[in-house]
């Protein structure tokens, strides 16, 4: 029980640590943003009239604020293993949660997710690349792909893994179609977070509770260091929409909700509960297939739509729900979900 309540300690001083670290810092970066002109533009009203219409009081807001997460995150990970193989120093070394097993992949899939959304981002503000800027979708696709590719690869040959838990089932062998559905959980996490994040405090409030969830899941199944990871990735994001509820300061960006969504979907494979991921993300489930219906039914239709504008959201904005109403109503579904899909979990465990 006191190595339990130590870990717990552990938790959360780790969590308010990220919280005060990104809260403090964040409004430097915005400031910064700001001098480099680093706003986000809104799409051309031909193209995308109905979003163009409600969000053209937004345009020019900085984004890039995933940087505040991510950030916070890798250095107060690295800050603490680093301090204590340095310092050797009891108290320091009880807070470092970076552990080859457990949250350096992790920790280097939300790098590496991040930087090329960082890079996406600045292409798209900056306007360099075709159609206003940005990477192509393939790129960007093959990008992430890659990286889900890479953390795969590393599960099945080197941690000798390749089986997938049912709940209340029990595990099933996948082989080396391990890898592509690795992959493909990764993939499509990252993309339906990012088609999530488009209203002040939607993403942000949505992947504290998946995150949350699995930090608890992480923690009842006794691997402690990634429920700390997820805890630390919560502290930082509270700090985030701190600064991103209506009217945000900043907006998220690619360099933010691609690489949380990597790592949100890397994580429900570490805890091996990829099935209720569905479950504990709903509304990124919900956004995504918004789309998806969207663009199908606009190819097999003639142009026809089921959506007065996708995802989900914009929708609602434009049938006349206000922005914080469509944000505190998916808050409310996502933390609803996300401790159904705890119980569920914990229920299996036991």
């Amino acid at each position: 029980m006191e190595y339990r309540l130590t870990d717990i300690i552990n938790l959360l001083s780790i969590a308010g640590i990220c919280f005060l670290i990104a809260l403090c810092w964040t409004p430097f970066l915005i400031r910064w943003l700001k001098r480099r002109k680093m706003g986000k533009s809104i799409r051309d009203a031909s193209a995308a009239p109905i979003m163009a219409h409600l969000h053209a009081a937004k345009a020019g807001t900085p984004t890039m604020g995933g940087l505040v997460i991510w950030v916070t995150v890798a250095a107060v990970a690295l800050a603490f293993h680093y301090g204590c193989v340095w310092s050797g120093w009891e108290t320091v070394c009880r807070l470092n949660f970076l552990s080859r097993s457990q949250t350096l992949l992790p920790l280097g899939a939300l790098i590496a997710a991040a930087l090329v959304g960082l890079l996406d981002d600045y292409l798209n503000i900056r306007k360099i690349g075709p159609k206003g800027g940005g990477l192509r979708m393939r790129h960007r696709l093959l990008s992430y792909t890659l990286i889900a590719v890479a953390a795969a690869w590393w599960f099945y040959f080197k941690l000798d893994w390749d089986v997938v838990h049912i709940p209340f089932s029990g595990n099933t062998p996948l082989g080396l179609w391990y890898i592509p559905f690795f992959a493909f959980v990764i993939v499509a996490t990252s993309f339906s977070v990012n088609e999530t994040d488009g209203l002040d405090g939607l993403a942000g409030g949505s992947l504290l509770a998946a995150f949350g969830a699995f930090g608890v899941i992480a923690f009842a199944q006794g691997k402690v260091d990634l429920a700390i990871f997820c805890a630390a990735i919560c502290g930082a994001l509270m700090a985030f929409v701190w600064h991103n509820i209506t009217p945000a300061a900043f907006f998220m960006g690619d360099t933010g909700a691609m690489a949380l969504g990597t790592v949100l979907g890397m994580v429900a494979m570490l805890t091996n509960q990829p099935l209720l991921l569905p479950l504990i993300g709903l509304p990124f489930v919900i956004e995504s297939a918004s789309v998806l219906l969207q663009v199908t039914s606009k190819k097999l239709r003639h142009g026809k739509k089921i959506f007065k504008s996708s995802p989900l959201h914009h929708h609602l904005e434009a049938i006349g729900w206000g922005e914080p109403k469509i944000v505190m109503r998916f808050w409310i579904i996502s933390f609803v979900c996300a401790a159904v899909g705890t119980v569920l979990a914990l229920i299996d465990i036991v």
